[in-house]
């Protein structure tokens, strides 16, 4: 019987071995044809998975330390082709065949490998309304301040000259896009400069009824060119830009640095590169401004907009602006929040964002070319010379833009003021102090109006929407206040058993101080404590209106597993049309 039996199974093996064979080659063509699976493995970033077998990819390689010729020959020796050095991440940018990812995360130096991703970019009455004017009247300029612009580059044209000087304040330009020029073909960067330092020469004089300044009007420009002439770069090409304006620091006096672009958040800010740049250049005395984003309309999971700040502005260190509407007037008592202006807390890590609003819909600055992409796409919003100079038909010199994009440099130029004014304040110290004297003055809720569809849009005026408030240069001038420890952003730590949610600020940071910077100085009483905001029982904490409670599908998708306090990676598409067309 055991001699049969064994017989048995001997005649059965030769079937089950094709059988087997088989699988392994159905198993082997799925994965060839649909993608390569990496097994969870932590050192590889979710967006790579679902990559073809025998593609090539561009990724960042993070080491546990700087890399040397060692760590180079172990990703070349795995097929891969050396990009970059990223030295400001431990890093480098490398073509690497997708089968050869997961070896090379099974190597012990290798800290993360994460996709080369695309990135993009995100002053009539808003110089005024944020306390710019009275800066200036005090002297206060951006004389001395380097800020360096990481965009589709800046034109020199005469707004950024030295006060009655042919000499540009665009004192040092460099090109990090896939093309070979640093003008700035897409248009962006050129607007986002004018509003950080723009002095109006082209909107002043003899006939003139408006005049078109920044904030810093007198601060220099170092223009870090990312974004080609469509308006998207990579992550290696922006972190590169990032360890150029460290290495340049001192030759500039470069204090401010102003990033008006980014993406979608794929991991937690401790893995994203694009985090570990700027916090290197933060850790290095560099204040970073980053814009929100603009998905405060994105309703694709259910989240009306909140836990939608891009990356890098869900890193705790930087300052993360969101946009405000100044209304037509200089008057700060009527300005509104975009609807548009993303939202956090931030995806994965609830960290609490933004930090700041500054005003950022309809702004008008310095128009790069009339052949520049965004003036050529959006010929409406190139101002006319008749707007500021009556009878005139020259060509124009300025543009309307709006989003995220434009309030970033808004809070660049004030920092660039402070330090001007107080060059020992470290970037934590500006930061604290942006944020403890912003406006605290909001209304609780307000309707906004898309121009182009007439669709309407509700906004709540909790911290994950205006942050610790409006910006006020004016009062951060005046603010003698000096943080002694960080001033990281803070965590939103969510009990879903009581349904409270709470701020943690960890060990040796500034906002745990009650008497000085505590939460409801910091962030105003009435944007946490207030009975119609934060805690309150009808709006963003309660039972029944934004998040519902614990029956209803709103709590589910707000407060649930998979969404904004679980673990889920999903992130929302795109919205540049409204970061052009603004809002009423």
């Amino acid at each position: 019987m055991i001699g049969a039996q064994a017989k048995s199974e001997r005649q059965l093996q030769i079937p089950i071995r094709v059988k087997a064979m088989k699988h392994l080659m159905r198993c082997l063509i799925l994965m060839l044809t649909t993608g390569l699976a990496f097994a969870g493995s932590p050192k590889i970033s979710k967006d790579l998975e679902g990559k073809k077998a025998g593609d090539t990819v561009d990724v960042i390689v993070q080491f546990k330390q700087v890399p040397t010729d060692k760590h180079e020959k172990k990703v070349k020796d795995r097929g891969g082709k050396h990009k970059a050095k990223l030295d400001v991440v431990k890093g480098g940018a490398y073509s690497l065949p997708v089968d050869a990812l997961e070896d090379l995360a099974s190597d012990p130096d290798v800290a993360y490998i994460s996709p080369d991703r695309e990135v993009k970019g995100t002053l009539d009455f808003a110089s005024a309304t944020v306390g710019a004017e009275i800066a200036r009247s005090y002297g206060w300029d951006g004389t001395g301040i380097g800020v360096a612009v990481i965009d589709s580059g800046v034109e020199k044209r005469d707004d950024l000259r030295v006060s009655g000087s042919d000499t540009s304040r665009v004192v040092y330009s460099q090109n990090f896009a896939s093309d070979s020029t640093t003008s700035d073909k897409y248009g962006h960067g050129t607007h986002v400069a004018g509003i950080i330092g723009g002095n109006g020469k082209k909107s002043s004089g003899s006939g003139t009824t408006v005049t078109f300044r920044g904030i810093a009007v007198n601060a220099k420009i170092i223009s870090l060119r990312v974004l080609g002439a469509q308006g998207s770069g990579t992550d290696s090409m922006v972190i590169a830009a990032i360890q150029r304006a460290i290495e340049l620091k001192s030759t500039y006096n470069i204090r401010v640095l102003n990033l008006s672009l980014g993406r979608p958040v794929h991991e937690s800010y401790t893995l994203d590169p694009l985090c570990e740049a700027v916090e290197s250049a933060w850790k290095a005395g560099i204040v970073v401004v980053v814009a929100a984003g603009n998905e405060g309309r994105n309703n694709s999971q259910g989240n009306n907009g909140y836990a939608t700040i891009g990356s890098p502005g869900n890193d705790p260190y930087v300052i993360t602006v969101g946009a405000m509407k100044t209304m037509g007037s200089s008057s700060r008592t009527d300005d509104l929040i975009a609807s548009y202006s993303s939202k956090g807390p931030t995806l994965l890590d609830h960290i609490v964002k933004p930090d700041l609003v500054a005003p950022g819909n309809r702004l008008i600055s310095i128009l790069a070319d009339t052949e520049s992409q965004l003036a050529t796409a959006y010929p409406t919003n190139q101002v006319p010379s008749s707007y500021y100079k009556p009878g005139s038909s020259g060509t124009p010199q300025y543009m309307k833009l709006s989003g995220t994009s434009m309030a970033a440099p808004m809070v660049s130029g004030a920092a660039a003021l402070l330090l001007q004014k107080t060059p020992s304040l470290t970037p934590d110290q500006v930061k604290a102090r942006l944020m403890k004297t912003a406006s605290k003055a909001f209304p609780t809720t307000s309707i906004a109006t898309d121009p182009a569809t007439g669709q309407l849009y509700t906004s709540q005026y909790d911290i994950f929407t205006v942050g610790a408030g409006y910006l006020d240069v004016a009062a951060a001038l005046n603010s003698t206040d000096m943080a002694s420890v960080k001033a990281v952003s803070p965590k939103a730590v969510y009990d879903p058993v009581t349904r409270q949610t709470r701020l943690v600020h960890g060990d040796g940071l500034i906002w745990g101080d009650a008497l000085i910077w505590g939460d409801a100085l910091v962030w105003g009483k009435g944007l946490i404590w207030g009975d119609a905001l934060i805690w309150g029982d009808g709006l963003i904490w309660g039972d029944s209106m934004v998040w519902g409670n614990s029956t209803t599908q709103g709590f589910g998708l707000i407060w649930g597993d998979g969404l904004i306090w679980g673990d889920s990676t999903t992130v929302s598409g795109e919205t540049t049309s409204i970061a052009i067309q603004g809002e009423n």
